[in-house]
């Protein structure tokens, strides 16, 4: 049994046993793999559509599916928690998570498939904020920052790792190998948690005091949100009576959530955790960094397949330099928090992200590995310079007792960040391909002489490849190479307002209050 003893300022800790140790072990490979789950069929939809023998528009639900179960459950898990105690909701939320991992490796149609993507995205999202809220419950103020540390690791390296990952399971074995492949730590992970993770006790009273009406109003509200930010640009958003009514639904929703919830005495979702100064600022940035990150992660990937044609494995080798460096910067940002100011900390991570987004805002068609290796670089090396002093600036300096709930709205802020993110970037991004295109087209006219010789080039190559149909063969190469020109403008573009968004944060910077990340405790 742990015990406390006195530290170096003469106040009381808690001396963490093995069994604790473990317990965190296991809670942050939980969170590995939820959050690798929401991005590891990514790159293997295709698959995935055959095997289900789903449309086009349908195989997307596999993924959207997953994210709005999530997006729900996430604001839930700190009430969970108090009920069922940590131990008790993740061992649950692990066990459950492997069993639909084994349901969706073997679903036999789309419908069964999206059934257990919900359940799966149900229990991955439990598991998210509960690490965080431990870290400030179980670990002394002077082991928060470097397990902080070790967390955000895994919740930055994770998306990015999805991808990769997926590609290589589907190419080598098939895309049933995406789920099986949660089995094992799965097991392990419900164990060893169900086991060595005691940091509360349950108070089963509040499941009999369940506010059915509030649980109603989040999962309208989120569910219905987050459909629309996944469905909106497929379907014209406002064109579409779907979209219109879960808009309502939306509203709808939010706005009896914030009524019940705040005028309620024991909410399901405790919003009165944005009048916490600190918290509310936090949260903010949090957003912010959702947008980065998920926005980011769609971008590169995209670009490469339309652009470079290269296949999800060359992709994965493109990515992997973000990954590396996101690792370094570990190393880094744990040692820098020791005498660095949280504030100066915070700018810095968010000038050099937006430094590598408009590096990237001047790419070409021709740019390989080594020219988007530095762009890469700097987002990687700045990951955990942002996420550190925001964990710290949000949950650090927050009474043990509100951690839990705060936790999981700190976590939705930055999902929802993701999704609004990668919702505008989808729509703004289909207008100024049009437009780019119109543009570029608006050169091609047979007065123009270097049109002309690029035209007769192409049909000059088509005729040595033995085209039946040289002129018609060259005419369709011009378009396709104005398309290509299009989509790097467009991709240039998008990479150039995240990174204006990102030096624009700065000015948010004489809102932050210091913290004191060495010691996990608070601003002056």
């Amino acid at each position: 049994m742990s015990e406390n003893v006195a530290n170096g300022n003469g106040a009381t800790e808690r001396v963490l046993s093995v069994g604790d140790w473990i317990g965190f072990a296991a809670m942050v490979l939980g969170i590995f793999i939820a959050i690798l789950d929401i991005q590891i069929v990514s790159s293997s939809l295709q698959q995935i559509q055959a095997g289900l023998s789903a449309t086009r528009d349908e195989i997307t639900w596999v993924t959207t599916s997953y994210l709005i179960a999530e997006v729900i459950i996430i604001p839930l898990t700190g009430w969970l928690a108090r009920a069922l105690s940590t131990r008790v909701l993740v061992a649950v939320a692990a066990g459950g998570f492997t069993l639909t991992s084994a349901l969706c490796a073997f679903a036999w149609n789309l419908p069964a498939m999206v059934a257990f993507r919900t359940l799966q995205g149900a229990f991955g999202g439990v598991m998210i904020p509960t690490v965080f809220s431990v870290i400030y419950t179980l670990f002394p103020p002077r082991l928060q920052t470097p397990m902080t540390v070790v967390a955000g690791l895994v919740v930055t390296i994770a998306p990015t790792a999805g991808p990769v990952l997926g590609g290589y399971l589907t190419e080598s074995y098939s895309w049933h190998a995406l789920f099986l492949i949660n089995l094992l730590p799965g097991a392990l992970i419900t164990l060893c948690v169900a086991i060595f993770v005691k940091v509360d006790q349950p108070d089963w009273s509040l499941l009999k005091r369940i506010d059915f009406l509030g649980v109603l109003c989040v999962v309208v509200f989120l569910g219905s949100l987050q459909f629309v930010l996944e469905e909106g640009v497929r379907e014209q958003w406002f064109e579409s009576h779907e979209i219109v009514l879960f808009t309502a639904l939306a509203i709808f929703g939010g706005v009896g959530m914030l009524v019940r919830e705040l005028s309620i005495k024991e909410p399901i979702v405790e919003l009165r955790a944005f009048r916490d100064f600190n918290f509310a600022v936090g949260s903010i940035y949090s957003f912010i960094m959702g947008v980065g990150i998920y926005t980011v992660l769609y971008l590169m990937p995209v670009h490469l397949a339309t652009v470079k044609g290269l296949n999800s494995l060359q992709i994965g080798e493109y990515l992997m330099v973000t990954g590396g460096f996101q690792f370094l910067s570990a190393f880094l940002a744990g040692a820098a928090a020791r005498w660095m100011d949280s504030r100066v900390m915070l700018a810095l991570g968010l000038a050099i992200y937006g430094a590598g987004c408009w590096m990237n805002g001047a790419m070409n068609a021709d740019w390989g590995y080594a020219e988007m290796f530095l762009p890469q670089a700097l987002r990687g090396i700045s990951m955990m310079f942002i996420f550190l002093p925001i964990n710290a600036l949000a949950l650090g300096t927050l009474p043990p007792e509100e951690v839990q709930n705060a936790s999981g709205l700190f976590n939705l802020m930055r999902n929802l960040g993701g999704a609004i993110g990668l919702a505008v970037a989808n729509t703004l991004m289909v207008g100024w391909r049009k437009e780019y295109y119109a543009h570029l087209r608006s050169f091609m006219r047979v007065d123009d002489t270097q049109t002309m010789a690029l035209l007769q080039q192409m049909q000059a190559g088509a005729l040595a490849h033995g085209s039946p149909d040289a002129a018609r063969a060259g005419l369709e190469m011009l378009a396709r190479l104005a398309w290509r020109e299009a989509e790097v403008m467009t991709t240039n573009q998008m990479f150039q307002l995240l990174g204006a968004m990102f030096f624009a944060s700065l000015l948010l910077m004489p809102l932050v209050r210091k913290v004191d990340m060495a010691q996990g405790g608070a601003g002056h």
